[in-house]
């Protein structure tokens, strides 16, 4: 049945009997009757493609049956990347025979082959749109060395190219994720969402101690987020291949020439809250302390982790260990200036920290306010009514103390 309205014939009958987007079961109802004579084949091409479908939905983490990210699984990323492209385009290809074999078996039923046949688009596949894209080819090149599922494609004169920089987004959340205990290298699936923290789960890659992990413009912490992803990337390839596995990060997030640190750093400080907050649907589980446009502090925590201590701890711990680094930094910047050495850019770093300092300290104060209240949360509340609980006040004013949620 799932072949049968699935297909073009499907759709034809369907647009026929009502052409709207509603399909009732009293309009299935009138469909022609559905007498089928190979029907363990029809079947089969059926649950193949659930299969594939059902693969692709739960490879992701916000599926409820994710167990692990695929990209880890490899030598180094470069070859987990491979192979993760080689399989899915052996799945899409898969698909798109199938959809147009149950088309064929249909049509051929109903005795139809004079009024459509079994072709459909490539874009009617419909896994992997955030993952990939479809190119149009100039198959006059050699296909030697081809697999047989890009020979398929390249005779319908098509490419399957790969977004590296999607597929490399998803793999630093997973690494978040780690970071945080939600997920372990140890077992599969999500690991701790609320409850009793088990640290008896974690023993190739240990999640952070407090729940607090500080993004900054530079390594003012030991363990910061660069830092720890850093650690991740070499827990899962080793140390041999530590830093090609950081260029081919580096190259996916950005075509800069910087150092692979720094283009790291940088995603982290703007770019990876956002992708974040598009990943889960504006319902972010990491929580993001931020006190402003100058990035004067930055610190992300794991809300099913949250207790009434976590915005002092943040505070006292981190906050006002960055104000330190900052004061220092600034009255070695001035003695700079003041023996001439470097000094026009001194000056603009002094600048720079200066203004970071202030917009530290007026943070300071709505973080000291709310870290006074030991305010609470009930994860059965929900994201949204828990991200506005921890910014607002007994008195009932909003001090915005996490990121924006846009």
């Amino acid at each position: 049945t799932l072949g049968y309205l699935n297909s073009i014939f499907g759709s034809f009958v369907s647009n026929i009997l009502n052409p709207t987007v509603n399909l009732s079961n009293g309009i299935v109802e009138k469909f022609p009757n559905l007498y089928i004579q190979n029907q363990k084949n029809i079947c089969y091409l059926v649950q193949q493609n659930i299969s594939i479908s059902k693969e692709e939905w739960d490879s992701r983490e916000t599926s409820w049956d994710f167990e692990k990210l695929s990209l880890i699984d490899g030598e180094d990323l470069k070859s987990a990347f491979e192979n993760y492209c080689s399989h899915w385009r052996d799945n899409f290809v898969q698909l798109h025979k199938n959809e147009e074999e149950l088309n064929r078996l249909f049509i051929e039923i109903y005795e139809l082959q004079d009024e459509m046949d079994e072709k459909i688009e490539f874009k009617d596949i419909t896994i992997l749109q955030e993952e990939t894209s479809i190119i149009r080819i100039d198959n006059s090149i050699s296909k030697e060395f081809l697999t047989e599922s890009e020979k398929y494609l390249y005779d319908r004169g098509v490419s399957l190219e790969f977004n590296k920089n999607v597929l490399i987004k998803q793999f630093i959340s997973y690494a978040v994720g780690c970071m945080f205990g939600r997920y372990s290298l140890d077992e599969e699936g999500l690991v701790f969402a609320g409850g009793e923290f088990d640290k008896n789960k974690y023993s190739k890659f240990i999640p952070d101690e407090d729940n607090c992990i500080p993004i900054t413009d530079s390594e003012y912490f030991s363990d910061d987020i660069v830092t720890r992803f850093v650690e991740f990337v070499k827990t899962v390839y080793g140390e041999e291949t530590l830093e090609e596995n950081l260029k081919f990060i580096s190259q996916a997030l950005s075509n800069k020439n910087d150092a692979p640190k720094d283009i790291i750093r940088e995603y982290f400080l703007k770019n990876f809250y956002e992708d974040h907050l598009k990943r889960y649907k504006k319902r972010p589980i990491y929580w993001l302390y931020d006190a402003g446009k100058k990035n004067g502090f930055k610190a992300l925590i794991y809300m099913h982790r949250y207790n009434e201590q976590t915005t002092a701890k943040v505070r006292i711990g981190y906050l006002h260990e960055l104000q330190k680094h900052y004061e220092r930094r600034a009255s070695f910047l001035k003695d700079e200036i003041e023996s001439n050495n470097n000094r026009k850019k001194a000056e603009q770093e002094l600048k720079k920290i200066k203004s970071q300092l202030d917009e530290c300290k007026q943070f300071d104060e709505k973080m000291n306010h709310l870290s006074s209240e030991y305010i609470s949360i009930d994860l059965d509340d929900g994201v949204k009514v828990n991200y506005e609980k921890v910014q607002t006040g007994r008195d009932g004013k909003r001090y915005e103390i996490l990121g924006k949620v846009k």
